[in-house]
């Protein structure tokens, strides 16, 4: 693990495979996580390219950035991004990571050679309802009391005991300003035009038993991205890069093997 200072302020990073000279591949969490839900997939595509995975600002080993919403997140990934060398990469975000991928698409679109987006959406039905109940419970609760309580609507049937442990153990980690400034970016985002907009390859995946963005939201997002592939990743909840590793990593490697730029 690293911090990448910036003038902005630092910013966590965790990188494999920096030895590796294929296109970078850039993961993105959601917002009751940090970098360290992608690990297996660091491990995985580490082995073939530089894979790295950021915290957004006041998550995780990044500093605080008062009133961020989702582009000043998208801007401080870009700036982390400079920092590494990196000038065009793969761009994977789960939930709100896929909300700031389609917000970096937008803000340097020759940055990004391709998006997954899993378990995400270009606006929610329900946004504004969930978001208003986020920012009260992590007002009203410890942020432990909010991921136990959270968890279990997260995972899929399938999903450890052990697993949601760990959902709750890193949930339980997050600034409670930080999950509130997260929690706007992601549930009220309405970035319709944006996804329209979008002229990379794109993948959008989705768990098939996900409650907290049901598969139709998935669904909306690929037809409204000119182009975009929809893939099921069965058996998984709302964090399916952790819940079917396996899965979600043969999902993504098939895509990025049809979408590879010729050197």
């Amino acid at each position: 693990m690293a911090v990448i200072e910036l003038d902005g302020g630092a910013i966590g990073a965790e990188e494999v495979g920096r030895e590796h000279d294929a296109l970078p591949i850039i993961f993105l969490h959601g917002v009751g996580s940090t970098k360290a839900v992608w690990r297996p997939q660091l491990v995985h595509f580490g082995k073939k390219r530089r894979a790295i995975a950021f915290d957004y600002p006041g998550y995780g080993e990044s500093a605080p950035r008062h009133g961020a919403d989702r582009d000043e997140f998208a801007r401080a990934i870009l700036q982390a991004m400079d920092a590494l060398g990196i000038e065009r990469a793969h761009i994977c975000g789960l939930s709100l990571g896929g909300v700031i991928a389609i917000a970096i698409a937008h803000l340097e679109p020759d940055r990004v050679a391709s998006l997954i987006l899993a378990d995400s959406f270009a606006v929610h039905p329900d946004g504004q309802a969930i978001h208003d109940r986020s920012v009260a419970a992590s007002r009203a609760m410890a942020m432990r009391d909010l991921a136990e309580a959270r968890a279990p609507l997260l995972l899929g049937s399938a999903a450890s005991e052990a697993l949601k442990a760990e959902v709750i153990d890193t949930m339980a980690t997050i600034d409670p300003e930080a999950y509130r400034l997260g929690a706007a970016a992601v549930w009220l985002a309405d970035q319709r035009d944006r996804a329209a907009a979008v002229n990379a390859p794109a993948l959008v995946l989705f768990g098939t038993e996900d409650t907290i963005t049901p598969p139709a939201l998935s669904s909306e997002l690929a037809r409204l991205i000119p182009g975009a592939r929809l893939a099921s990743v069965d058996g998984a909840g709302h964090l399916a890069n952790i819940e079917q590793p396996a899965a979600f990593n043969m999902a993504v490697d098939l895509f990025l093997a049809m979408n590879e730029p010729r050197p």
